[in-house]
C-alpha cells in the first residue's frame, strides 16, 4: 500500500502480508462489481474539491451479497488485527453511506451500534446520534471511504461532544493520494484503518482488461502527483485549498 503522498510508506496501521492480500482481494472484488470508475477525459469533482480521473462507489457493495460478505469478513479481521476486538465497545456509522457497513461490522463483532448524523436533528446531547449515545465507550467510527479525512472530523467531533471516546476510524476504501489526510486525522488523535487504496486497485488491474493502457497511464500520473493533476483540471491544488472550500461550504450550509 501507499500513503497519502504516494511514496509507499503505508497506512497508519502498518502493512503486513495479510494486509496486502486483503487489499488486493478487496480491490478485485470492487472491480468485479463495477464499483471502480475511470474517466480521465471527464474528471470527477469530489466533494472535497479535488478533481480525479477515478471514482469509487462503495455503495454498490450493499447490492452484491457474496462480495459484501467477503469484504465485511476482511473488515472485521482488519479491525481485530490493528485495533483489537475487545478494544471496541461500540460501532458508529457516519450518515448515510457508513450506516450499513457499521451495522454489518457491529453484528459480526457482537457490539452495540449507532449512527451519527451530518447535522443535529432536534436538541440535546443525542441530537446528532441515533441508537444511543456511546458515552464513555471506546467507539469505532465507520464510513464507506475517505478522500482526505475531512468528513471524519465532523462525525468524530459530534461523538466526542456527546461523551464518546473516538480513537479509531475504519473505511473500506482510502484514496491514499491526497495530502493532508493523515495530518487531519492525526491532529484529532484518530488512527485510520482501511482495506485498500487506489494503488491497490491499480495493481489488481495489472494485466487485466479493466481499462486501456492509456487510461492506466493517466491514472498513474494522477496518483503520483494528485495536487498538480487536480489543479490542471480545474480542482483544488492543495490540502489548504480543500479545507478552505469545506469551510466556505459549511458556512453557507
Amino acid at each position: 500500500m501507499h500513503d497519502a503522498t504516494g511514496n509507499g510508506a503505508g497506512l497508519s496501521t502498518g502493512t503486513t502480508a495479510w494486509d496486502r492480500d486483503a487489499a488486493l482481494m478487496t480491490a478485485r472484488l470492487l472491480l468485479e462489481i463495477k464499483a471502480v470508475n475511470f474517466r480521465p477525459d471527464d474528471p470527477y469533482t469530489l466533494t472535497s474539491g479535488w478533481k480525479s480521473p477515478v471514482y469509487i462507489d462503495c455503495r454498490r457493495i450493499i447490492f452484491f451479497p457474496r462480495a459484501r460478505q467477503k469484504i465485511m469478513e476482511l473488515a472485521v479481521e482488519k479491525i481485530g488485527r490493528h485495533v483489537g476486538y475487545e478494544s471496541i465497545d461500540a460501532v458508529v456509522g457516519g450518515e448515510t453511506a457508513g450506516i450499513p457497513f457499521a451495522a454489518w461490522i457491529a453484528d459480526r463483532m457482537m457490539a452495540p451500534m449507532a449512527y451519527v448524523r451530518k447535522k443535529p436533528k432536534g436538541f440535546g446531547r443525542n441530537a446528532q446520534i441515533e441508537g444511543d449515545v456511546p458515552e464513555g465507550m471506546r467507539t469505532l467510527l465507520v464510513e464507506d471511504l475517505t478522500t482526505d479525512g475531512s468528513s471524519k472530523v465532523q462525525f468524530a467531533n459530534a461523538l466526542r461532544k456527546a461523551g464518546a471516546i473516538v480513537d479509531h476510524t475504519f473505511v473500506v476504501f482510502f484514496y491514499g493520494v491526497f495530502p493532508g489526510a493523515y495530518r487531519t486525522l492525526a491532529d484529532m488523535d484518530i488512527s485510520l484503518h482501511a482495506l485498500c487504496t487506489w494503488w491497490d486497485v491499480l495493481e489488481a488491474c495489472a494485466g487485466k482488461p479493466y481499462f486501456s493502457e492509456q487510461d492506466a497511464a493517466e491514472v498513474r500520473r494522477f496518483l503520483e502527483n494528485p495536487c498538480a493533476w487536480s489543479a490542471k483540471h480545474g480542482g483544488v491544488g492543495s490540502a489548504e485549498e480543500a479545507l478552505e472550500l469545506k469551510a466556505r461550504r459549511d458556512a453557507g450550509a
